[in-house]
């Protein structure tokens, strides 16, 4: 091996390890900063991101643990229905899952983050019960019950 050979190999080892280590330190970790924004990718990652069953079980068990944030007698895996806050809580779970590879702690800690990062004043676990399928996130609802109707 030449001397260029070797500096090219050595170079091309310490980006490797250095790619390998911002993966581990979470370097894609999802940063919370613009509910709207953010509310209309994780519901795009529901819609578009598939789960593997093995996949699907480290959700269940991260989502089951876990009240539906609007309807706290249902679990946030389950929700009572298919509303926009338990899209943004299945989307984030699958991005996290399929693409960083999470596990059950990861993505329940994330997702209790979410849930507070949304709603700061909390959600009463009632919303779906007191009209509010069409309030806000902050204002305790579930922020519309329609993908194509997000209300913020």
């Amino acid at each position: 091996m030449t001397r260029s050979h070797a500096t090219h190999f050595v170079v091309f080892s310490l980006v490797a390890a250095l790619a390998a280590s911002c993966s581990l330190l979470g370097a894609d970790e999802v940063v919370f900063k613009d509910v709207a924004a953010q509310s209309r990718q994780f519901m795009e990652w529901h819609r578009t991101i598939k789960l593997t069953p093995k996949q699907e079980a480290v959700k269940k068990a991260a989502l089951e643990a876990l009240p539906a944030p609007c309807c706290s007698d249902n679990s946030a895996y389950t929700c009572c229905c298919q509303c926009n806050v338990s899209r943004t809580v299945w989307g984030l779970s699958q991005y996290m899952i399929a693409k960083q590879g999470a596990d059950v702690e990861q993505v329940r800690e994330k997702v209790r983050e979410w849930i507070a990062f949304v709603s700061p004043k909390g959600f009463s676990g009632k919303s779906c019960y007191n009209g509010g399928c069409a309030r806000t996130f902050g204002n305790d609802g579930c922020g519309g019950m329609s993908a194509d109707h997000l209300v913020l």
